[in-house]
């Protein structure tokens, strides 16, 4: 496989099949050369599910609290009080039957979509348009709530949403390479809690079989494992 030049000059600068502890793996990444643009940090994690089975899906949220680096623009579906706590949040977009047609006129001009539960019967047969983009609203993300507010609020401060594929692999934004190793460590650290009591249940053995952390454009840092699966 061709490698770039700026691919090879970041892999000499650590060993591929080290893992390292993460603030370590994060300095590294700091320390390498990079494009222009701040890149985003993410994870990707190997879990000890079997999403074959439905009672092992994990698929969850969570406040991040140095947030995401990236401006989102929030959408709600909500009509009365719910519709006037969500503008006092700072919704980009709220309306209740006006944005369910925009959006079944092919309209997604947001990044999150909130709705109330009330609204999720004009929201659900948008399933064609919201789905292919992972803007449906779920329960298990927050975005399916009474309290629009709060979920709007949250979305606007940075949160991270995640879920496991058909590999059993999960991958999560964390913020910018341009935030503090500190704040990415206090990311990282509220972003695994979140996986750890994700568990499910019927998921036996190990569960974080793997961790590597990488910015837009670099290799992968492998994470060592033991770090990133601490048991509650």
């Amino acid at each position: 496989m061709h490698r770039s030049k700026l691919h090879k000059a970041q892999s000499a600068l650590y060993d591929r099949n080290t893992r390292y502890e993460f603030a370590q793996a994060v300095e590294l990444l700091k320390s390498m050369p990079h494009v222009k643009f701040d890149e985003t940090v993410d994870l990707a994690l190997k879990l000890g599910i079997d999403p074959r089975k439905s009672d092992q899906n994990v698929r969850g949220a969570v406040a991040l609290p140095y947030g995401t680096g990236k401006t989102v623009r929030v959408c709600v579906v909500a009509d009365g009080a719910q519709a006037e706590d969500a503008k006092a949040a700072g919704a980009d977009i709220v309306g209740y039957d006006d944005i369910v047609a925009k959006i079944k006129d092919g309209w997604l001009d947001f990044d999150i979509l909130i709705a109330t539960g009330e609204a999720m019967k004009l929201v659900r047969p948008l399933g064609r348009q919201l789905g292919p983009r992972g803007l449906m609203p779920n329960p298990k993300t927050g975005t399916v709530t009474e309290q629009v507010g709060n979920a709007v609020k949250e979305a606007k401060a940075g949160r991270a949403e995640f879920r496991a594929d058909r590999g059993a692999c999960v991958h999560v934004p964390i913020g910018k390479l341009s935030f503090s190793t500190e704040a990415l460590c206090g990311n990282y650290d509220v972003v695994i809690d979140a996986l750890m009591k994700a568990k499910p249940a019927s998921a036996k053995g190990a569960y974080i079989l793997s961790c590597t952390v990488s910015s837009t454009m670099s290799p992968g840092v492998k994470v060592v494992v033991k770090d990133t699966a601490r048991q509650k």
